[in-house]
């Protein structure tokens, strides 16, 4: 269960910038591709935010899917897992969306 690292240090990074400052939101984006669960992370998030300007703060995540090219035929399409395969049969594909994990916004009060 890597999220619980992940959330932790999002966590750190998030008190790093704002310091003292209570948050009232964050907001990220987790790709479908990226290999991390949103829902461990909001569980991670609600308790390793506790005792922190983050406790009670909401978590918002957007979750963008996957997206890739073809390098053989060059289509683009929509991935729904991790499987890299185009519509044409090549599993020469580039993947072009999907993969994010970024702190997209914070509030703060």
């Amino acid at each position: 269960m890597h999220e619980l690292s992940i959330t932790q240090s999002l966590i750190g990074a998030v008190i790093e910038r704002v310091g003292d400052r209570q948050v009232t939101g964050v907001n990220l984006c987790i790709g479908r591709l990226s290999g991390v669960l949103p829902d461990a992370v909001r569980f991670c998030f609600e308790v390793v935010s506790e005792g922190t300007c983050l406790a009670g703060a909401a978590l918002n995540i957007d979750e963008p899917k996957g997206s890739g090219r073809c390098r053989d035929c060059g289509t683009e399409f929509a991935l729904e897992d991790a499987i890299l395969l185009c519509p044409c049969g090549s599993a020469d594909v580039f993947v072009t969306g999907g993969r994010e994990l970024t702190v997209t916004s914070v509030e703060v009060i």
